[in-house]
């Protein structure tokens, strides 16, 4: 079978075969419903975020970035670490 997707290095036997070989990704799409890489990316930070404060024995209330941030700053005033 001649390869639809694209790929010119060789015939597979099934279409599936063509498209793995293709390496296909999903791209991000639906901006408009919050699907997109923005949203990720954001996400992403928080739990890097949060990771970083779970790393100084810190334990925010949630992986939200105003709990993390509070956390952190409650931690830096008293000089113990929050949650612990």
């Amino acid at each position: 079978m001649a390869c639809r997707s694209g790929c010119r290095t060789k015939d597979h036997a099934t279409y599936g075969e063509c498209l793995k070989a293709a390496n296909l990704r999903v791209g991000w799409a639906k901006s408009a419903s919050g699907l997109d890489l923005t949203k990720e990316k954001k996400w992403d930070n928080e739990l890097a975020l949060y990771r970083k404060a779970r790393a100084q024995g810190i334990q925010p209330d949630s992986t939200k970035t105003k709990d993390i941030r509070r956390a952190i700053d409650i931690s830096d005033k008293t000089g113990r670490a929050y949650g612990a």
